[in-house]
């Protein structure tokens, strides 16, 4: 047997961890800060690369936060969220709410969305959000959240996350 580190799934197939985390790599995300307000007002976030549109009918998008996070408790127990597309311009907002502590908003700058929730300034586009839903999923939840307004603040390039390092995206250009 293997003595690597790994995943056991529900039959006789073995994983590696590392090789998983990997491949997986091989595959861009999109960067988006999911913040709340804390039960005494204050702005909590995190940055996850897990976010997703689940629904048109009725409008339903989901990020994956992992079990062990100190963050999600506090957006979880606000029962709202607001899903902040970040620019490629905002690796230090990323790096901000990635960190451990509660400072984490001391050099992000931001503005109350409808519900209350902060929405990052500088931001492609921001999704404000109730939690409809949390799913147990291996060693993370799924959020399912129930969009209640949403903005596009500014087309400009995403921040994508690629085998481990951050970076924009280009759009090709068209031959006339």
């Amino acid at each position: 047997m293997n003595t690597k580190a790994s995943l056991a799934l529900n039959d006789d197939r073995v994983i590696d961890p590392r090789q998983f985390r990997d491949i997986l790599g091989h595959f861009p995300t999109g960067v988006v800060a999911v913040t709340a307000a804390d039960n005494e007002g204050r702005p909590v976030g995190m940055a996850v690369g897990s976010f997703t549109s689940v629904s048109l009918d009725p409008p339903l998008v989901a990020f994956l936060p992992d079990k062990s996070s100190s963050t999600f408790p506090k957006i979880r127990a606000a029962k709202r969220f607001c899903a902040n597309v970040l620019g490629s311009d905002q690796q230090d907002v990323c790096r901000s709410l990635s960190r451990k502590g509660n400072d984490k908003f001391t050099d992000v700058e931001w503005a109350p969305t409808p519900s209350g929730m902060p929405r990052i300034l500088g931001s492609l586009a921001w999704i404000d959000c109730e939690i409809a839903t949390v799913h147990d999923a291996g060693d993370h939840h799924i959020v399912v959240g129930r969009v209640d307004h949403l903005e596009l603040d500014t087309p400009e390039s995403p921040l994508i996350f690629f085998q481990g390092r951050y970076g924009g995206f280009a759009t090709a250009k068209t031959h006339a």
